[in-house]
């Protein structure tokens, strides 16, 4: 399989990270700032000082952003924080590019849901680049480093922070609704993160190993793996057939084995990311 080349891989990191953030500047100027949501971060940031002052949140986000890229520097390292310059600087220009985009969309709850939802795609898109789009995002990048905490709890936990102060300038059910829109974007970048598919992990206890073997192999064309157990009930030994199969080879295999194998002990778990062959790479012809 012929595989990318380094220079290549990262032109790609570098175009998602710009398609990112320029989703990311949308979202802020469609949902966020008409409705008034500090949904957490340097935006969030912004727009409580825009309502206090009235500060251009594009030179606001640009002003903060200088000396936590330099934190970013030192603690995650050149080459993320040169992808982080490049979101650090779209994500402001994507906002005063866009400024004067017509938006009738005040509504909170709207805007937390869809606000949050294009906000998740931006940030997951950015994160699967390497990058960052710089302020709290980079801090939040900075906890998941040293914490292990997911992409999206990192970043629900440092814009919690935001939102507690969001709560003193505008009011409370605004704050709630900007917590709304960081949990609706925590769960999509992780889901952006993790490229969850529709494939599913499949679990068979069976005394047949040989027979659902032969199913799984021809019928369906997908590997299998063997795992000698113990039933907790009866103590013989029985073999745990583990499988990965897409969605529609999922329902064809359950019919299956209703018809050939009912006595068969099956489970059907979601899997979020698959890597190997038949997956992330290409089958073995």
């Amino acid at each position: 399989m012929k595989t990318r080349s380094p220079r290549k891989k990262l032109l790609i990191e570098y175009v998602w990270i710009m398609i990112g953030s320029m989703l990311v500047g949308l979202a802020f100027n469609i949902f966020f700032l008409p409705a008034r949501l500090a949904a957490g971060g340097v935006s969030g940031i912004s727009t409580i000082l825009y309502e206090m002052y009235g500060f251009e949140p594009a030179f606001v986000q640009w002003l903060i952003n200088i000396p936590i890229f330099f934190i970013g520097l030192v603690l995650l390292g050149k080459d993320f924080s040169l992808k982080t310059l490049v979101g650090t600087f779209f994500v402001p220009l994507t906002i005063w590019l866009t400024a004067d985009i017509p938006s009738t969309i005040d509504n909170p709850l709207l805007s937390a849901i869809y606000g949050g939802i294009m906000l998740g795609v931006g940030l997951g898109i950015v994160y699967r680049g390497n990058g960052s789009t710089g302020g709290l995002a980079t801090v939040a990048q900075v906890v998941k480093k040293y914490t292990g905490l997911s992409s999206g709890y990192a970043q629900l936990f440092v814009d919690g922070l935001v939102v507690i102060a969001s709560a003193i300038v505008f009011n409370l059910e605004l704050a709630l609704f900007a917590m709304m829109a960081i949990f609706v974007t925590s769960k999509v970048i992780d889901f952006v993160q993790l490229q969850t598919s529709q494939s599913k992990l499949v679990l068979i206890i069976t005394d047949h190993e040989e027979h659902i073997q032969t199913i799984i192999k021809e019928k369906i064309d997908r590997g299998l793996t063997k795992v000698r157990s113990v039933g907790g009930f009866s103590n013989q030994e029985k073999t745990m057939i583990l499988c990965v199969v897409e969605q529609s080879e999922a329902i064809y295999l359950k019919k299956i084995l209703r018809e050939e194998e009912p006595q068969a002990f099956v489970v059907f778990l979601n899997a979020s990311e698959i890597l190997g062959r038949g997956f992330s790479l290409s089958k073995v012809s």
